[in-house]
């Protein structure tokens, strides 16, 4: 039996890309070091795009802590990969995302 070679990064170097990936998402559109980020991003947050209208939410950077969190970026990675311009989209639909970050809340 030969082994399935993957090319999915380890779980750290994927949320560390993931992270660099938001912030040059930011230096992309403006927000570099020099400048603010939105006022609608609060410190220790970032934006996330879930659901057929891309609804955009905004989550604590913790909830990165938690393996549910965890399990849809590994979806988001797999579906959409690191390299394409439409922010960090979550591959759920919303009703789903908002029982998840209803539970986390909780």
């Amino acid at each position: 039996m030969a082994l399935k070679k993957t090319n999915k990064l380890p779980q750290p170097a994927a949320l560390k890309q993931i992270l660099k990936r938001c912030s040059s998402f930011g230096k992309k559109h403006g927000y570099d070091q020099g400048s603010l980020p939105p006022d609608d991003v609060p410190k220790g947050h970032f934006a996330v795009y879930v659901g057929e209208n891309r609804s955009r939410y905004i989550v604590p950077i913790s909830w990165l802590a938690y393996p549910e969190f965890q399990s849809l970026l590994q979806r988001a990675e797999e579906e959409y990969g690191f390299n394409h311009d439409m922010g960090l989209t979550i591959p759920c639909e919303e009703v789903v995302f908002r029982s998840l970050t209803a539970m986390i809340k909780a």
